[in-house]
């Protein structure tokens, strides 16, 4: 479930999409729809992809209206085909209208972003490659995007800037050198803390190799040299591959024995998947 991860900020999500949609409350059903009116209606897929999302629509339903029934058909994590009904709600017919775009944003980002995950997954399918996402999210939705990654298939790289060392370009220039940087990321952290370092050639690689650190990032690097890293380092470090990772690149890179792929189009470009809410007649 996608409560068991980061639940109040879940929540904090799902109250501020609330108050942006909500807050002032929804006059166009007030002033329509009598208040006793009961209805039914039916999630609809109409594009096939890999659902993530549904039970965060249950969650923002009941805020709205606690009475308000909600069953899901399917599990999150399912390719479904144009078609599938994903869910079925019933009760005040007000309140599922006032739910209704919310909960539909985020059934459809998610949704879009497992999509996007699945595809990419199965291109490397039969590869040591693991597909991981970036810190590439949108503000304040990191904690369902990844949950979406997850269930298309995908794994999380590191939550926010205190999970891990991930020494980059920046940090690199500032702190004169990779030798520098890794030596006094190794000085301040316990021991238990992974040391990453990101590459933009082999010669840094095989600076970051003598420093002894845990993950190398190749940072755009061409498949030759790709290949000629992963040689280099050997097993001595997992060895992620970063920039310009797509649909038509990616086989290709796992193909070079790295062990990481991290992509952030899965979370910051991932067209929303295609979701109706649709009333019985």
């Amino acid at each position: 479930m996608v409560t068991t991860e980061k639940l109040p900020a879940v929540q904090r999500i799902i109250d501020l999409a609330l108050e942006e949609d909500v807050a002032h409350g929804d006059i166009t059903s007030r002033v329509t729809v009598p208040e006793t009116r009961y209805a039914e209606g039916t999630f609809l897929a109409k594009a096939k992809g890999v659902i993530a999302g549904l039970p965060v629509v249950e969650v923002v339903l009941h805020k709205v209206d606690s009475t308000v029934g909600f069953r899901a058909l399917v599990d999150d994590g399912a390719l479904v085909e144009p078609g599938t009904v994903l869910a079925e709600v019933a009760g005040r017919a007000r309140s599922i209208l006032t739910a209704e775009r919310t909960a539909l944003n985020f059934l459809q980002q998610l949704s879009g972003t497992a999509t996007a995950t699945r595809k990419l997954v199965d291109l490397i399918e039969g590869t040591r490659a693991k597909l991981v996402d970036t810190r590439k999210t949108c503000p304040g939705m990191r904690a369902l995007q990844r949950y979406a990654v997850r269930m298309g298939g995908g794994a999380n790289h590191r939550f926010h800037l205190a999970d891990a060392v991930l020494i980059k370009d920046n940090h690199i220039a500032a702190a004169g050198g990779v030798t520098k940087a890794v030596r006094s990321a190794k000085e301040s952290v316990p021991h238990t803390m992974k040391v990453e370092v990101e590459c933009a050639s082999i010669p840094m690689v095989i600076e970051a190799l003598d420093s002894e650190v845990d993950i190398i990032m190749l940072d755009n690097f061409t498949l030759d040299d790709m290949r000629d890293a992963v040689t280099l380092i050997d097993g001595r470090a997992l060895v992620e591959a970063s920039g310009n990772i797509t649909e038509k690149t990616i086989a290709a890179v796992a193909r070079t024995g790295v062990d990481l792929i991290s992509c952030g189009s899965i979370t910051h470009s991932a067209p929303a998947l295609d979701i109706s809410l649709e009333f019985a007649g």
